[in-house]
């Protein structure tokens, strides 16, 4: 209510007047003695935080009634006048606490740590339950008294005939509770409030409010000032909040006295005022969900009233920096072949050992999978032969990935951002029509492998080599691959296909327009002998070479083998495109870059026409 309303928390008076007065309370380390009795933390971990106070020649007997109307009204059995008074501050400030009797420990100290294998305790409810190590338990020297955070021992329970109590007011971790409170199969209140949080720095006013009314309630003296023992911080950490992020947050401009306004009306304190333009705040220790800046901008907001902010929409103000080129490329690459009917799927990028330049894992997940990848195909391939497994014959998959090439010893392996894409099956899904029979083939997967090179390198060029296709840069490079892929298939299974291509992190340069020609174009075909270890891509290099400007495109039309040529040769027959800006190309003046052409065919490659006759076409 106090956070809804933003109205300060205060506690009601104590009916009758406190006849004992609660000095400061003494910060210690790890141990400390307080009355005589040693308190001391060990399990760290599940106890950062124990204050513990001693009263002596307390008078045990009923609560009064204005104590025990207020636990019986919240459902709470009254017991006796110590007893509720834990009760009564648990409810009071979710604080849960535990009073035991001094004359009944085994020996002059109270230690949270963990319990040991084998120890058992009898509980309030006297039940006998066996603890485990992974368990946070409160001991004396004789063993454990009580379960840290859910139950106290019924050993050491506070009777009619206890005179001297030792006050017990800790932090348990919530992790450590819940996990003891599953173990046992035991809720109670105080479980309940540490498994969910408690306010980890309100223990000693939750100690102090509990001592006053133990005096007022059942008399007694303190003996000595209350202790807090542990390491860690006594007040909730500190929270710099700018004036100026506030308003650009919010959207609105907020005065700053309003804004003081409301971190005053939650219970924060502002602390101090550093010149760079940062205020300290801290944040009331009730409120442990106050952790960051913009806790306290949203705790603003509400304050100030929703109904107070525009409903109109922000202007979009995009950044004032562009992404990086290779990003781009990426995503105009993943939006083409996802256009396609390809899914993007995103592997965890290791693998076998994938030649000399794999990068080995120190600390590999598995010892299959103990390599850094080379190349993005392995694992597609992998997801492929899954699918296979899972009787699905149909797959199309890209990678967007980057992969890792060792670069010597002690260096820094190198890392390049590659596209892969597998593809098998039908083209289209079958249909009762007969429709969809369709496989895919070498042409689908260089149709796929062209459209993925033109968008991530413009400049590049796809060519034939052997059985594959290689896409190569504008400085000649290898940049992919694309061809049949061999994978573990079942017999029903379609050939798999697949290509790996470079991202190219340069710069594009801007596009360049130009006019429709105006004039028509001449084609000519040439069918030309190669030789086996020939390349139609060293042939296309020569033709344009020679052709010059006036030669607008080199396509292939057909690549022909038969009985009837010579042994070892092949007849490829090319489409030459020739076409002037200027004016309309005769026959003579092709002519003559023709003969070139078969003049530098047949002295640097050997290679020789397959007719006498060139065949002519026009437009």
């Amino acid at each position: 209510l106090s956070a809804s309303y933003a109205v300060p928390f205060r506690l009601p008076v104590i009916p009758g007047s406190p006849t004992i007065e609660v000095p400061p309370v003494r910060r210690v380390g790890n141990s400390a003695e307080v009355g005589g009795v040693r308190a001391a933390i060990e399990d760290l971990e599940g106890c950062p935080r124990f204050l513990a106070a001693v009263v002596k020649g307390v008078k045990i007997g009923p609560s009064p009634d204005w104590l025990a109307r207020r636990l019986e009204s919240a459902g709470v059995r009254s017991i006796n006048n110590v007893v509720d008074a834990t009760n009564y501050v648990m409810l009071e400030l979710n604080q849960p606490m535990h009073a035991y009797d001094i004359a009944r420990l085994r020996g002059p100290g109270v230690v949270p740590r963990r319990a040991r294998e084998g120890e058992t305790v009898v509980t309030l409810d006297g039940v006998e339950r066996k603890l485990t190590p992974e368990m946070t338990a409160i001991a004396d020297d004789g063993g454990v008294i009580g379960i840290a955070g859910v139950m106290g021992g019924g050993a050491t329970e506070v009777t009619a005939e206890t005179v001297d109590v030792f006050l017990e007011c800790a932090y348990f971790t919530p992790a450590g509770i819940r996990r003891t409170r599953r173990a046992l199969g035991l809720s109670t209140e105080a479980s309940y409030r540490f498994e969910r949080g408690i306010d980890r720095w309100g223990g000693v006013e939750a100690l102090r409010r509990c001592i006053e009314i133990i005096g007022a309630t059942a008399g007694g003296e303190l003996a000595g000032p209350p202790v807090d023992v542990g390491p860690g911080p006594t007040n909730a950490p500190r929270i710099f909040l700018r004036p100026a992020r506030v308003n650009q947050v919010l959207g609105i401009e907020i005065p700053w006295q309003a804004v003081e306004g409301y971190l005053v009306a939650i219970g924060a304190t502002l602390v101090s005022k550093p010149e760079d333009g940062r205020i300290a705040v801290e944040a009331p220790s009730w409120r442990p969900a106050l952790l960051r800046e913009v806790d306290l901008i949203e705790e603003v907001a509400r304050l100030h009233g929703y109904e107070k902010f525009p409903s109109d929409l922000r202007p979009f103000r995009p950044g004032l920096l562009p992404d990086a080129p290779i990003e781009r490329i990426a995503s105009e690459v993943r939006r083409g072949l996802a256009r396609q009917g390809f899914f993007e799927v995103s592997p965890l990028p290791t693998g076998p050992a994938d030649g000399a330049e794999s990068v080995r894992l120190l600390n590999p997940l598995s010892s299959a999978d103990n390599h850094l990848r080379r190349r993005l195909l392995p694992g597609l391939v992998r997801l492929v032969e899954g699918n296979w497994a899972n009787h699905v014959a149909d797959v199309r998959l890209f990678e967007v990935g980057t992969v890792f090439i060792a670069a010597g010893a002690g260096a820094r392996p190198r890392e390049e951002r590659h596209i892969a894409a597998v593809l098998t099956g039908h083209r289209e899904p079958p249909h009762w029509t007969g429709s969809g029979q369709d496989r895919f083939d070498l042409w689908d997967l260089k149709g796929q492998f062209e459209a993925a090179v033109a968008l991530a390198i413009p400049e590049g060029a796809v060519q034939v080599e052997g059985s594959e296709w290689i896409a190569r840069d504008f400085e000649g490079r290898t940049v992919g691959r694309a061809g049949p892929v061999a994978a573990d298939a079942p017999p029903w299974a379609a050939p798999l296909f697949g290509f790996e291509l470079l991202l190219d992190p340069a710069p594009r340069l801007p596009a360049r327009f130009a006019t429709l020609p105006s004039t028509p174009s001449s084609d000519r075909v040439l069918a030309l002998l190669l030789g086996e270890a020939t390349t139609v891509g060293q042939v296309e290099g020569l033709l344009k070479r020679v052709g010059g400007e006036l030669l607008e495109s080199v396509l292939v039309e057909s690549d022909y083998r038969g009985p009837e040529l010579p042994a070892g040769r092949r007849s490829v027959a090319f489409r030459l495109s020739f076409r002037a800006a200027d004016r309309t190309l005769r026959d003579p003046e092709i002519d003559a870059i023709e003969a070139g052409m078969l003049a530098a065919l047949a002295t640097e490659l050997g290679i020789q026409r397959r007719d006498a006759g060139g065949q002519r076409g026009g437009e």
